[in-house]
């Protein structure tokens, strides 16, 4: 088992309105539809991590692991919350967030009827891996963030502390459940490749709803920040 180390479900409340801009990343539209399009993914995607891990609960013997989880699924469910409130906000600014939203529920419905439990927990425990390194990206070099408006700064901190204190659960509760390392490398293979095009499909659909998908200054923008600012490689490290 990974080290357990101590945290705490928090009741944060961001003010998502019409004082927040449109283009809440310093002012850069492409960059900011990058982070729009990752909160897209987070209503849904939270309540797919949380019924997995609980699934496993009957396998979890561990007080300090049966602790951690019932933590791991408080803390989801407020991100989750905020996080349909973040999306709404991009509804009202006229984005297809819905839409989008209703494309994600659809594809996490077909992994639900198509896999075991397991592999949800696996699916889980890779996505939690991913979402764990960005959060290990922006909490270390706070000029990623660098110029946002303060709410939303502050929004994607949070967000970011707390993966970072629950990242091994899933995986915890994955091994608990007699996860094995083959399943788990076939399992991460392919939601790699699934999340990336998602990733990749949002930048293009909020780009798109903006009027600027073909804009060289709009990608050039968001490449600089991704690989110049290093943040793309030091992802996969």
């Amino acid at each position: 088992m990974s080290e357990h180390r101590p945290f705490e479900i928090r009741d944060p409340q961001f003010e998502l309105g019409p004082d927040i801009p449109r283009y809440w990343h310093g002012g850069c539209a492409s960059l900011t539809l990058f982070f729009n399009g990752l909160s897209i993914f987070f209503p849904h995607g939270e309540r797919f991590f949380v019924t997995s891990v609980k699934a496993h609960g009957h396998v979890v013997k561990d007080d300090s692991l049966r602790e951690e989880v019932r933590l791991f699924c408080g803390q989801e469910g407020v991100h989750g919350r905020e996080h349909v409130l973040y999306n709404r906000m991009l509804v009202a600014q006229g984005y297809p967030a819905e839409a989008m939203e209703r494309r994600v529920q659809s594809l996490l419905r077909r992994v639900s009827r198509t896999t075991t439990p397991r592999m949800r927990l696996a699916v889980t425990a890779s996505l939690e891996h991913f979402t764990a390194l960005l959060a290990r990206r922006i909490l270390a070099h706070p000029a990623l963030l660098e110029g946002a408006h303060p709410t939303m700064a502050a929004l994607w901190r949070w967000h970011a502390a707390e993966e970072s204190e629950h990242k091994s659960v899933a995986f915890d509760v994955y091994r608990a459940a007699g996860g094995y390392y083959l399943e788990r490398m076939v399992v991460m293979m392919s939601t790699t490749v699934i999340f990336l095009r998602k990733v990749f499909e949002h930048q293009i659909r909020l780009m798109w709803a903006d009027g600027i998908l073909f804009s060289l200054l709009q990608w050039a923008a968001l490449a600089r920040y991704l690989l110049l600012r290093r943040a793309a490689w030091e992802l996969a490290r």
